[in-house]
């Protein structure tokens, strides 16, 4: 099981990632929403979130029994081939609960050096973005690339804000001080969509901090294996507190942009007077 390639990997959270995501629209088609909260009010989740994320491990169980398992909704189980599954059932549940088409269902594995194939599938528009280590991104099984763009005045960033209203005022002070640098602005709702969204060129950006592992892990190979740059807001490696992706034109003249103001911001407003 150790010597399953990245292209079978690549299929496999494909399956899974369809499979938990049609379970969760078919859940709230046929039973609706009763929401309850997590880390604050706003931090929802449901049932479908939860079955969502069972039906996957148990798809994992019978394929890859011996491997680890992170997930969004408590799953952490321990493996032995040095190989991690992360897991994020419904991601962007807020979109979910009111009815809007910006959710997903985001599958990856990892080993020590990365992700080696993720999956993010979008169930109320049918998409299906993959990719697998070395071996570029697609989106329905055609291949995709980001954008083009090379002017940071005539870029479109994506951008999410955490459930803390303390976090949410620091992260829209930053927003005052980039757009007026940029096209515009854009907030999906979801980090993995948003991810998705910049492999494909319909946004040439995205940031945002407070991220969990398993809200970027696919998003961010599937936009990594598309061409983009990663990296955190000062140019260090990408990661769940900070995390920028975008051009390759733009990834430095957004770091110099967002680096500062965020830096500015975070001086100027410290969480504890928040």
């Amino acid at each position: 099981m150790n010597h399953v390639g990245v292209e079978e990997l690549r299929a496999l959270t494909c399956r899974l990632a369809v499979e938990g995501g049609d379970l969760a629209a078919a859940g709230r088609r046929r039973d609706g929403v009763a929401t309850t909260s997590k880390s604050t009010a706003t931090d929802l989740v449901t049932a479908h979130d939860r079955a969502a994320e069972q039906a996957i491990v148990g798809g994992l169980t019978a394929s890859r029994p011996d491997d680890a398992i992170v997930g969004e909704e408590g799953t952490n189980r321990p493996g032995t081939t040095g190989r991690t599954w992360y897991l994020d059932p419904i991601d962007g549940t807020t979109n979910f609960v009111y009815g809007l088409p910006q959710w997903s269902t985001s599958v990856a594995v990892g080993d020590a050096s990365g992700m080696l194939a993720g999956a993010v599938y979008l169930p109320v528009t049918g998409e299906l973005f993959a990719a697998g280590r070395g071996s570029g991104a697609t989106c329905n099984g055609e291949p995709i690339a980001c954008s083009a763009t090379t002017s940071l005045a005539l870029a479109l960033v994506a951008t999410g804000f955490g459930y803390s209203p303390a976090h949410r005022r620091r992260q829209a002070a930053v927003i005052s001080r980039l757009i007026g640098e940029v096209r515009d602005i854009r907030r999906s709702g979801s980090a993995a969509v948003d991810l998705c969204y910049t492999a494909a060129g319909r946004v040439d950006a995205y940031y945002e901090e407070q991220l969990h592992i398993w809200d970027m892990a696919a998003g961010l190979l599937i936009a990594s294996e598309a061409g983009c740059a990663a990296g955190g807001f000062a140019g260090q490696d990408p990661a769940p507190e900070e995390l920028l992706v975008a051009t390759p034109a733009l990834f430095e003249p957004l770091v110099a942009v967002l680096g500062e103001a965020v830096a500015d911001v975070r001086s100027s407003s410290p969480l504890d007077q928040a």
